[in-house]
C-alpha cells in the first residue's frame, strides 16, 4: 500500500480518535434532551434525527480540514448519493449515528463508525460506542484498541472459544425475516446475546461477551458505511469477517448495499459457521 499522503496509518489514526470522540460527545448531548431531535421517519431506510445530521457534518468538517477533497473521497451515510463508485483510492466511510432506531427508543445501544479505505479494504477504523463512554480503533496490521472516557487505552482481542456449542451468538432484538430466524435457530450454538447497532453487536465480541455475529440480507440490504468500521476492529483483533464463500467484503463499488450472507465470528470456527450457514440455508429455501 503506497500512498503520496505525507500522514502514515498511525498518524492518521489519531486524528479519527479525536473526531470519533467529539462526534460521540455530540450524540450523547442529543440523547440526553439537550438539542431537538427532529425525527424524519419519512426515509426510506429507516429513521433520521438531528443527530444524525450534526453528527455527520462535524465528521466530515473535521476531517477535510485535514484530508482534502482531491486526494480522499467521502462516503457516509447522510450525503450519500449516485451509484458510481467515488473515483479514489482513498476513501471515509461514515455512519455518524449507527442504530437510530435504537438511539430514538433510548436503549443506549448505538454507535458511530467511521473508517478509512484504500482500494475498497479499511486500513484505518474508528467504532464509538458513546453510552458504554468506549472508542475502538485500529489500522491494518496493528492491532485493534480500545480507549476509555478518562483517556485509558488497552490493546482488545475476542476469545479463545473454539468449540461451536460453546460460541455465543449476538443479534437484534428485532429486524428479523423467518428465513434469518430459522438459520439461528438451527445454528448449533450455546446462547444468544441481544444488541441493537452493528458497532454495538461487534464490541460485544471484542470484550469476548459474544463470538459470532451474522447479516442475511432480504429484501434489502445492510450497507457500507455499516461493516467497513466494524470489519477492521474485528478483524485486527483476531476475528473474522466474510462472506459465507470465505470471500472479503469490498467497499465503494457503486452499490452500497452489502447483498448475501455474512458471518463475522471470533476467528475459531469461522470456516465450520460458514459452510454450515450455507448448508442450512439451502434446505431451508428448498422447503419453500
Amino acid at each position: 500500500m503506497e500512498t503520496t499522503q505525507t500522514k502514515n496509518l498511525e498518524e492518521i489514526v489519531e486524528v479519527v480518535r479525536s473526531v470519533g470522540w467529539g462526534a460521540a460527545k455530540i450524540l450523547r448531548s442529543y440523547y440526553r434532551g439537550e438539542g431537538n431531535l427532529d425525527v424524519n421517519e419519512d426515509k426510506k431506510d429507516g429513521p433520521v434525527t438531528a443527530a444524525d445530521l450534526a453528527a455527520n457534518h462535524y465528521i466530515l468538517e473535521k476531517l477535510q480540514d485535514v484530508f482534502d477533497t482531491d486526494n480522499f473521497g467521502y462516503l457516509s451515510e447522510e450525503t450519500h448519493k449516485g451509484t458510481e463508485p467515488i473515483p479514489k483510492d482513498w476513501v471515509w466511510i461514515i455512519d455518524p449515528l449507527d442504530g437510530t432506531r435504537d438511539f430514538i427508543d433510548k436503549t443506549g445501544e448505538y454507535a458511530l463508525h467511521i473508517a478509512l479505505a484504500y482500494q475498497g479494504r479499511p486500513v484505518v477504523s474508528v467504532v464509538a460506542i458513546p453510552e458504554a463512554e468506549k472508542l475502538y480503533f485500529a489500522a491494518k496490521d496493528q492491532g485493534t484498541f480500545v480507549e476509555n472516557l478518562d483517556g485509558t487505552v488497552k490493546p482488545i482481542r475476542v476469545s479463545d472459544r473454539n468449540q461451536m456449542g460453546d460460541l455465543y451468538l449476538v443479534v437484534s432484538r428485532t429486524h428479523r425475516d423467518d428465513r434469518f430466524q430459522e438459520l439461528i435457530n438451527r445454528l448449533p450454538l450455546k446462547d444468544r446475546n441481544y444488541m441493537g447497532s452493528v458497532g454495538g453487536k461487534i464490541s460485544t465480541i471484542l470484550e469476548q461477551k459474544s463470538d459470532v455475529y451474522i447479516s442475511l440480507s432480504g429484501k434489502s440490504a445492510p450497507k457500507d458505511w455499516d461493516f467497513a468500521a466494524p470489519e477492521l476492529i474485528l478483524t485486527e483483533a483476531g476475528g473474522r469477517f466474510t462472506h459465507f464463500d470465505g470471500s472479503p467484503l469490498t467497499y465503494n463499488k457503486g452499490d452500497v448495499k452489502q447483498w448475501g450472507g455474512l458471518m463475522a465470528s471470533n476467528g475459531h470456527c469461522h470456516e465450520f459457521l460458514c459452510q454450515k450457514a450455507i448448508e442450512l440455508l439451502a434446505e431451508i429455501d428448498g422447503k419453500k
